[in-house]
């Protein structure tokens, strides 16, 4: 009798790695670029080319295919069935499926039409490109484990004149994680990702400062932003009132969007989690 077979997904997420390893003979390492795709349509059309590299010794095969999707305000990435954001409607790319000999890279050919019926808004997508052949792992009780490791790049297409609009709206502190969580919304009709620079003051004095990478939020949206994510930025805060200021940038590098804020963050005594405290308007 042959022993149980399950099958795990593991999302690579653009915004945390550009480069795709999953085990093989020799762990095949591939890279893909640009992670994130924004285009504006032209008489309808809009194109877009996203490039895979395999810098291993090993060729790589696989599937290449789209997905409608939505940044949840806690999980963050989250697949939809279908959305009225939905780019796959009016979306053609090849190939479908790819060869990578190694030391090669292949060229994936995005092509949107949208008719002229269609509202102005955002169509979004997110272009996958997973290995033909699952990782096979077997623990210790001789289950099998088939791994299926995907990255994808986020094809954003724009028609008419949309654009982004953030605000803060709150922060609380998360007692248990030991995270300050900033609540951010989009009111606009285009996504944005946002970076943070932040200083956490207490009376005038820095207790830390710190930056967050770029976080995506859709229109109509909002998401929990955890400021201390990394190691560095561990907080064991005392209970009291802190300052907690700083400012959003967003947009491409030559023209970036910039939003300040400043809100008070209470940390109460025991492992209680604050209430959300509104930003000062």
């Amino acid at each position: 009798m042959s022993a149980p077979v399950r099958t795990a997904l593991r999302l690579s997420s653009w915004a945390l790695s550009a480069t795709l390893l999953w085990a093989g003979a020799s762990q095949a390492q591939v890279s893909l670029s640009p992670l994130k795709i924004e285009v504006k349509t032209n008489r309808g059309q809009a194109q877009g080319v996203i490039n895979i590299t395999n810098t291993s010794n090993e060729t790589f095969r696989a599937r290449v295919y789209a997905e409608s999707f939505t940044y949840n305000r806690d999980k963050g990435f989250e697949s939809l069935p279908s959305s009225p954001s939905d780019l796959r409607p009016y979306l053609q790319f090849s190939p479908r499926e790819l060869v990578v000999p190694p030391g090669t890279t292949r060229r994936v050919r995005l092509n949107a039409r949208l008719a002229p019926s269609l509202p102005s808004g955002e169509y979004r997508s997110m272009i996958f490109t997973e290995p033909l052949k699952p990782n096979t792992v077997k623990n210790g009780n001789g289950i099998t484990t088939n791994i299926i490791t995907r990255v994808g790049s986020a094809f954003f297409v724009r028609k008419g004149d949309v654009r982004p609009n953030l605000m803060v709206d709150s922060v609380r502190w998360n007692a248990e994680a030991k995270k300050i969580q900033l609540l951010v919304r989009n009111s606009g009709k285009a996504s944005a990702y946002t970076s943070i620079k932040w200083t956490l003051k207490q009376g005038g004095t820095i207790v830390k400062s710190g930056e967050s990478p770029d976080t995506g939020i859709v229109p109509d949206g909002d998401r929990n932003l955890i400021l201390n994510q990394s190691k560095k930025d561990e907080l064991a805060l005392s209970p009291g009132t802190y300052q907690l200021s700083g400012e959003l940038l967003w947009g491409e590098d030559n023209d970036k969007s910039k939003l300040p804020f400043k809100l008070d963050l209470t940390v109460p005594g025991g492992n209680s989690t604050t209430l959300p405290i509104r930003n000062r308007r």
